[in-house]
């Protein structure tokens, strides 16, 4: 099987696994597992299809009926700490008398995070599954019961057949600068870190070791599957320590010396390029559909779709819950899948036609009384094409995956929210020309009427143009991620104190003045209710959130080429953002560009240690990411839907003879960045412990 088919089919096949186990079993699954499952396998009809009797969510308050004496239990986490307990939980209130655990992390990794470079455990069997198996049947009340432990790498989802996500890591992110105090404050006797740059991997906590390992076994498990033996190249201090990761597995190194196929792997952090993140430039209509409907609870990527319109039910409050959702992951049609990996990668208005194409065939097919109209797609066309379909049950069956597609495109295109998407862009658009013309303070000044004059919560109309504070904090993202782009002021530091003084006390009375806490809003407070927001606890957290921000300028301090994401404005052309992921594919793929120092490559090796030595007096042909036919991008910390159009762009536009796959921790929408900046514990990630 050629390698790029490998990529797309691996997600499934490991499924297979844990598939061959679920006959008669109630099956118990963690978020992430669910998520992989409903990409890549076909979701919970696969494991019915497979002989389930019943699915259910991993949580201390579910339990098998006193029928069902087998269960299955699938996470992502260690079988430690709150993982095990949960376990324990649904056992005790059940009637198991066979039990069967897979982990999608590694045996290696419960041994602890430094017993992962030595593969001498491995040779020696189990041990930690073997004790955990003779705990199941301790809980299961006879230790003649059943019990089986096994790892399984379910650890991505399939979006398309050139892009991997992994549910598991999705809250994995780099490392900001405002992270080294608390990095340093853990080896008080030893040489202080003064850059991320600096940081190795044994420094940070163990939580975020075990994470990184269990991605980077993850990612071999990957290549293992794919037949390939790589070349690793990083750009950024948490890629670097990841392609170490993958080039230190045991079991990659075996892999290497089998494998048929070659390939270039390069991770790339988010962090060098957060302006991208949380733009509303990028003219995709997957984008704003993520971004306005509500999300699939339990998923990180999925969203609901109102399917109401295919129904005679009138749409009230009442029957709010009365109708499954329908979603963007489509299996089951080959049709419905292709027209989610269009409008993937397509612009809004391709992707829209295309949905409109695929919905007139679609009823074609089934003799409905269509009326043809040419020109501009509007969501009042789309829902009136969706409706013909109501009432006749074989066809919507027949039809199900474009018809929830096109649901969600309609539902997006009218949304009300899209008003402030609008004005989202237009205020970046002001900010990228002010950038160019003033320091940050003048900038940061362009701001605080638009703070001061912002609704409070719920109390925004979503068809107005004022910004709740979730996407006053996205703007500021912008802003900060080009700070180190605007022109120097040898005053400028005392200025900036002042104007984000200013700032952050309009903020916190903005905060008090809230009628309701968004999710975000209560993580970065710590509470979760209004009662308990104080005007000082308001102000002290939203002063971590602009020391982040400060940290979020300097992300790329440490490059010697790529330092730029901003191009000037002259008297002719306007200021413009340039995407850092399309300078790093314009390194890679142009034969023209000399080595860039800020792509490191990372296989490190005795040969290579010699190449770099002899370089100093001779030339010498080191590894480039070029080099081999298939290239893996390691998106760490997300990439947007408009970004996998820059990919196919960039190779397209190069000719290149080579073929690009991504693997990302999450497909990202602008409200996901500030969660990843100020809400998640960088740190400490949840390992399930």
């Amino acid at each position: 099987m050629p390698p790029t088919d490998s990529f797309a089919s691996f997600p499934a096949h490991v499924w297979e696994k844990v598939l061959s186990k679920v006959k008669k079993a109630v099956v118990f699954m963690d978020e992430p597992c669910s998520e992989s499952l409903h990409w890549s396998a076909g979701g919970a009809a696969r494991l019915f299809e497979a002989g389930a009797r019943n699915v259910k969510r991993f949580s201390s308050f579910e339990a098998g009926a006193d029928d069902e004496p087998k269960a299955v239990f699938v996470v992502s986490t260690l079988l430690k700490g709150r993982t095990a307990d949960v376990i324990k939980d649904i056992i005790s209130l059940s009637r198991f008398q066979y039990c069967v655990v897979f982990t999608a992390v590694p045996h290696s990794l419960h041994l602890g995070p430094g017993s992962s470079s030595s593969s001498s455990a491995e040779s020696e069997g189990s041990p930690v599954f073997e004790r955990f198996e003779e705990r199941l049947c301790e809980w299961m009340g006879d230790m003649n019961y059943t019990a089986e432990v096994a790892h399984a790498p379910v650890a991505f989802a399939r979006l398309s057949p050139q892009l991997l996500l992994a549910p598991a890591f999705a809250d994995l992110f780099p490392l900001l600068e405002s992270d080294l105090q608390s990095v340093n404050e853990k080896r008080p006797e030893k040489r202080r870190f003064l850059s991320v740059a600096d940081v190795d991997a044994a420094a940070l906590p163990v939580q975020l070791q075990v994470k990184m390992k269990a991605f980077a076994s993850a990612l071999d498990a990957l290549l293992e599957f794919s037949n390939v033996r790589e070349e690793s190249f990083a750009v950024g201090p948490m890629s670097r320590l990841l392609a170490a990761e993958l080039a230190n597995h045991p079991q990659a190194k075996n892999r290497r010396k089998t494998a048929q196929n070659k390939a270039s792997v390069v991770f790339i952090d988010r962090t060098l390029d957060l302006t991208g993140a949380v733009g509303h430039h990028g003219d995709n209509l997957v984008e704003k559909i993520l971004s306005v409907l509500p999300p699939l609870p339990g998923h990180v990527t999925d969203v609901q779709v109102d399917m109401w319109e295919l129904t005679h039910l009138r749409h009230t409050s009442e029957v709010q819950g009365v109708l499954a959702p329908g979603c963007l992951a489509q299996n089951q049609s080959v049709t419905a899948r292709l027209l989610w990996e269009a409008m993937l990668v397509a612009k809004q208005k391709e992707a829209v036609m295309e949905v409109r194409r695929q919905l007139v065939e679609a009823a074609s097919k089934e003799n409905l009384p269509i009326k043809m109209s040419l020109g501009r797609v509007t969501a009042e066309q789309l829902s009136s094409y969706v409706q013909l379909f109501r009432g006749s049950w074989g066809a919507v069956e027949n039809h199900c995956g474009v018809l929830q597609l096109g649901l969600a495109t309609t539902h997006t295109l009218r949304h009300p929210a899209l008003t402030r998407w609008d004005a989202c862009l237009a205020f970046e658009r002001l900010l990228l020309q002010a950038l160019g013309d003033s320091g940050l303070p003048d900038v940061l000044k362009q701001l605080l009427p638009l703070v001061k004059s912002s609704g409070s919560g719920a109390g925004v109309d979503p068809g107005s143009g004022d910004l709740n504070v979730d996407e006053l904090l996205v703007l500021l993202v912008y802003v900060y991620s080009l700070a180190q782009e605007t022109k120097s002021r040898s005053h400028d530091e005392d200025q900036v104190e002042k104007v984000e003084g200013e700032l952050i006390g309009a903020l916190t009375l903005l905060l008090t003045q809230q009628t309701t806490l968004s999710p975000l809003l209560q993580d970065i407070t710590g509470v979760s209710s209004l009662e308990e927001l104080t005007m000082e606890r308001a102000h002290t957290a939203l002063g971590r959130v602009f020391e982040t921000l400060r940290g979020i300028g300097h992300a790329r301090d440490h490059l010697k080429q790529l330092r730029s994401v901003y191009s000037a404005g002259d008297g002719v052309h306007q200021a413009t953002y340039r995407p850092f992921l399309k300078q790093v594919l314009e390194e890679i793929f142009n034969p023209n560009r000399p080595e860039c120092p800020d792509i490191e490559h990372t296989s490190g090796g005795l040969t290579d240690l010699l190449k770099t030595g002899f370089s100093m007096f001779m030339k010498v042909n080191r590894p480039h990411p070029r080099d081999h036919p298939l290239l893996f991008l390691v998106l760490v910390g997300g990439v947007t839907p408009s970004e996998l159009r820059l990919i196919r762009e960039a190779v397209s536009s190069h000719k290149a003879g080579t073929q690009v796959l991504v693997v990302s921790t999450r497909l990202l929408r602008p409200a996901d960045v500030p969660h990843l900046l100020f809400n998640t514990n960088r740190l400490s990630p949840d390992i399930g412990v």
